[in-house]
């Protein structure tokens, strides 16, 4: 017999990113969630985005609110911070993070039911005001902890697995961001881990709001012949706007492309998007562009996936605050507590 140790140090070292970490140090506990779901896809290729990016777990806070969705923070990064808020709520405690610990990435995963509909207001909010986070709606357009019923993302004209009709108008996301004046929008399919992934990363390198609206099927209540959150319904009725890759900027830059074929986006890092151009013509820093391109892809029935929209000019709302380079929490007591005379200052400034 061969002896434990002889092959354990035949054994090839597992491969580690940037950090020196391993893929596992990305993962989390196993999931709960029904075989074949879609928000476990969209798990594998955070953990696999964050680990090839080199993003340190311990310097990220992973958000979220109620429902299925909600639940898949446990099952990646391990080793981050993580706060469960209360359904629809997420936005305004993200927001209090942000504030306090500005060094940290806020990695955000939310429903169709907890952003569009309790959590409407919120979702506005904390686009409008550009706060630094990676905002991932898993959207399968039902309530899935309750048995099935449509969620406000549901297509007019869909069918419940009960075989009932949808009769109200569906919420569009992305196209609500881009008017609200979100400064990263895109879209992408938890079947499509290759588009998914490049997303994931360029959403992790911007800084300000990232919405990514991913269609994230229901294998339970919502994967039948007749939805259009299905996995068929998805793949036949998919179409990507551009060909997606990115480019870490810490590693050196090499693009293969024909000129005139493909459009790059500067992100905050020198870091780039590649868009490699398909059938259509599309300036994803065109704002105009973005919301009637999603409207015409609506009424189409077709399901546009890409990175829809992006402005690297907006501000985001730690720099219009203008907080000190220490993150507050970081703040020590002496520089928090203003002295007698800074107050005795101010009460005579109201006199």
């Amino acid at each position: 017999m061969v002896d434990a140790a002889v092959k354990s140090q035949d054994a090839p070292a597992p491969k580690t990113n940037r950090l020196g970490l391993t893929l596992a140090d990305y993962k989390g506990s196993p999931s709960t969630l029904c075989d074949g779901c879609g928000h476990d896809a969209i798990t594998s290729q955070i953990i696999k985005a964050c680990y090839d990016v080199g993003i340190d777990p311990q310097n990220v806070a992973k958000m979220s609110g109620i429902g299925c969705s909600s639940k898949t923070p446990a099952y990646f990064l391990s080793k981050s911070h993580g706060f469960n808020a209360v359904h629809g709520r997420m936005p305004s405690v993200s927001t209090g993070v942000g504030m306090a610990n500005k060094d940290l990435l806020l990695l955000a995963v939310s429903g169709d039911g907890d952003t569009a509909s309790i959590g409407m207001g919120q979702f506005c909010h904390i686009v409008r005001r550009n706060i630094p986070i990676v905002y991932i709606i898993e959207n399968n357009g039902v309530y899935g902890l309750t048995k099935g019923q449509f969620s406000a993302t549901a297509e007019k004209g869909a069918k419940a697995k009960t075989g009932v009709q949808n009769e109200l108008q569906s919420i569009d996301l992305c196209s609500l961001a881009i008017e609200l004046g979100c400064s990263f929008v895109g879209r992408s399919f938890a079947g499509d881990p290759k588009q998914l992934i490049a997303l994931l990363k360029a959403a992790m390198s911007h800084r300000g709001t990232a919405v990514l609206d991913v269609i994230s099927p229901c294998v339970t209540f919502n994967n039948h012949e007749g939805s259009t959150k299905s996995y068929k319904y998805a793949k036949e009725h998919e179409v990507p706007i551009h060909e997606l890759g990115y480019v870490p900027f810490f590693e050196q830059i090499t693009v293969d492309y024909e000129p005139g074929s493909t459009q790059e986006v500067p992100l905050h890092d020198g870091s780039k998007v590649t868009l490699k151009k398909l059938h259509h013509d599309y300036d994803p820093t065109n704002r105009e562009q973005a919301i009637s391109t999603i409207h015409k892809a609506n009424k189409e029935a077709q399901f546009l996936t890409g990175l829809l929209y992006i402005n690297e000019e907006k501000e985001n709302f730690t720099d219009i605050m203008n907080l000190d380079d220490t993150p507050l929490a970081h703040l020590q007591q002496d520089r928090l507590r203003p002295p007698k005379e800074a107050l005795d200052e101010i009460m005579q400034s109201l006199m």
